[in-house]
């Protein structure tokens, strides 16, 4: 992190009610409080962060924790980028471990558990992690306004009812397993790089050639907007091309194809690696034919699956492609919308300010009309804009009955176990999934109706699925990999029966990490301020408060007083709608009441001060059905918790 530098700080890049406005300091310093200390928020609870715009309107960032608070700032950086600032610390920083190569081991994990007998036990408390790229992670994510007021990051061990879970900033649930492996790339190597998934997309740019353009770096500013030529990949690229995996000499490929294994441990794949040796033999060979990250690659904050893909598929946080969680709550249109629970027809939520890498391979190789020109298939993988095959979006390519055939043909080849033993949220159904994704992928390489596939994603669901019921270090989510890597070895036959394998570039990589959970708790930390009463929108772990703008103008003779009571949240005209019916109430230091008063349809009440009051004298509460309550003094100033003295003392 570097100390700073003279240039302004930069807040949220496309302000829309994300992060506490002063309309929402009592509640959302209300909230940090109950999550922070009621009994479930100690036990669930690790930090929880914020975006908070000052009196002088200048934002900065926020971590509170039960051990301590930090706040920073971000500001251009000299030369592109950002660079972060601490500008203030009570007790611990709870950010200050930010260590990527921490727990890359399925012992150094195991170890931060307290080496359990049983591995399904092995809890890591907050203490033994680390926050990788902390700063920029969560300042990103403030960046949309789909952002929430509050982010809730849980324990690593207290985030749902099943025995594995992803989501959080720490290390174990952030990191992915990466490999490179073709043409352009070493051969043989283990990368002693700490890349971030928004590296994967311009990679991949570098190696095919791709011509670097005026497109916009994290800042959001345009090459020409910061003064240089130029310098990336992508329309709007916030990663950067990971050096230390290319040789210079090796080549240019003529296609890519991006392997996911959805969810899969990188201390689990390492493990496997090492001491299994006759294990995952078409893995074994793409890493032996390229490039191993050493500690993986660091995901997108919430490290959670439909912002996660599509921050590798356009190289963008999702603060910039807008998909910032599973499910998330559109202000201006009250409404919460879930890509995820979708899953079909899910692109129209993909920020148009982003290119996914489909849409940079057409515009740098052409677009395919039928006949000829560049051909991409997005396989079951939730990034999909622009990609001319794309199963989540309708659009698959192909004689339909061929593909059932191709189907049927490997159905004998999905474990039984996974139909009984794989229940929650349909997982039971990974293996049917990724079968019927395997078919197309061999129907698109052998179809003589299109061109090759210049680039293809491919999602695999089956280690996810077993992760999250198994838990990561389980003997059913091995064999899960197991029947991943078999699936492969289907796609890298047809690569060898038509003469491909050596002139493509394969990618192998997850979304997020997975984590042991202690299933005791039943865990669901994002949940405790809606659970005890407060009016919020929670879409784990992120929450969206419903609060109230007051203005309070005081007549000049300091006898008659005016509010106007709107929803903090605008709507899709842009503007505030008045609250009719909130209900005032005035009282004096003493709690006596001096006036009462309800908002008409304007939204407006008035009423008398009393002659012997001042307006110094007086505060107000203000309630409305499905808002949080204000409580302020007459010139305006709120009246909330004092967090840093209810917190720490200070």
């Amino acid at each position: 992190m570097s100390s700073g530098s003279s240039s302004r700080s930069i807040g949220p890049e496309r302000p829309g009610g994300q992060g506490l406005d002063r309309s929402q300091e009592e509640s959302g310093n209300n909230a940090i409080y109950r999550l922070l200390t009621s009994d479930d928020g100690k036990a669930w609870t690790d930090f929880v962060a914020t975006c908070r715009q000052g009196t002088d309107g200048a934002f900065a960032y926020e971590a509170w924790s039960a051990r301590g608070m930090v706040r920073w700032v971000r500001r251009y950086a000299p030369g592109g980028g950002y660079e972060y600032a601490t500008v203030e610390v009570l007790g611990e920083n709870p950010l200050e471990r930010q260590e990527p190569r921490a727990l890359s081991t399925l012992a150094e994990e195991l170890a931060a558990g307290r080496n359990p007998a049983d591995a399904q036990e092995a809890f890591i408390e907050p203490e033994r992690l680390t926050y990788p790229y902390a700063y920029e992670r969560l300042s990103q994510l403030f960046d949309s306004p789909n952002a929430p007021d509050l982010a809730v990051n849980p324990k690593s061990y207290a985030y749902g009812r099943q025995p594995g879970q992803h989501g959080a900033l720490d290390v174990v649930q952030s990191r992915s397993p990466l490999v490179f492996s073709g043409p352009g790339v070493r051969r043989g190597a283990v990368v002693e790089a700490t890349p971030r998934q928004v590296d994967v997309a311009p990679t991949i740019a570098r190696l095919m050639g791709f011509p670097l353009i005026d497109g916009r770096d994290i800042t959001g500013r345009t090459s020409s907007e910061r003064g240089v030529a130029p310098d990336v990949y992508l329309r709007r690229q916030d990663g950067v091309v990971i050096e230390e995996v290319l040789d210079p000499g090796g080549g240019v490929p003529q296609r890519v194809y991006l392997v996911l294994l959805d969810g899969q441990s990188h201390s689990e794949l390492v493990h496997r690696l090492e001491a299994d040796p006759g294990s995952i033999p078409n893995l074994r060979r793409l890493i032996a034919n390229g490039a191993m990250l050493r500690w993986g690659s660091i995901t997108n904050f919430p490290s959670i699956t439909w912002p996660s893909h599509n921050a590798i598929g356009t190289g963008a946080w999702c603060g910039h492609h807008d998909i910032v969680n599973p499910s998330y709550y559109l202000r201006e249109e009250r409404v919460t919308v879930s890509p995820q629970g979708q899953q079909f027809d899910t692109a129209k939520y993909l920020a148009s300010g982003v290119e996914t890498l489909f849409e940079a391979f057409h515009r740098v190789f052409g677009s395919w009309n039928g006949k000829e020109g560049a051909f991409t298939a997005s396989i079951n993988e939730p990034c999909t804009r622009g990609a001319d095959h794309a199963s989540l979006e309708y659009r698959v390519i192909g004689d339909r009955e061929r593909l059932k055939e191709l189907t049927q043909e490997t159905d004998a080849e999905i474990s039984p176990r996974w139909a009984t033993e794989l229940q929650e949220h349909g997982h039971h159904l990974s293996g049917i999934i990724d079968n019927r994704a395997l078919a197309q992928a061999r129907q698109l390489f052998t179809d003589d109706s299109h061109p090759l596939p210049i680039f293809v994603f491919h999602e695999f669901s089956l280690p996810d699925a077993a992760a999250h019921d198994y838990g990561p270090h389980h003997e059913g989510a091995r064999e899960a990999l197991d029947e991943s890597d078999r699936e492969l070895g289907h796609v890298l036959r047809i690569f060898d029966e038509k003469g491909l394998f050596d002139s493509t570039l394969f990618v192998v990589t997850t979304d997020h990490g997975m984590a042991i959970q202690d299933v005791a708790l039943r865990a669901n930390p994002a949940r405790i301020p809606e659970r005890d009463g407060m009016a919020a929108v929670s879409a784990e772990p992120l929450i969206y408060l419903r609060d109230l703008d007051i203005a309070v103008d005081v007549a000049h003779d300091g006898r008659t007083a005016r509010v106007s009571v709107l929803d903090n949240d605008a709507d899709t005209s842009g503007g505030k709608p008045p609250i009719a019916g909130a209900e005032m109430l005035v009282t004096d230091h003493r709690d006596g009441v001096v006036a009462r008063a309800r908002t008409g349809e304007d939204g407006v009440a008035g009423f008398a001060i009393p002659a012997d009051m001042t307006p110094a004298d007086l505060r107000m509460a203000v309630h409305a059905h499905g808002f949080n309550p204000r409580h302020l003094l007459l010139d305006g100033a709120n009246l909330a918790l004092d967090l840093r003295r209810a917190l720490y003392g200070a």
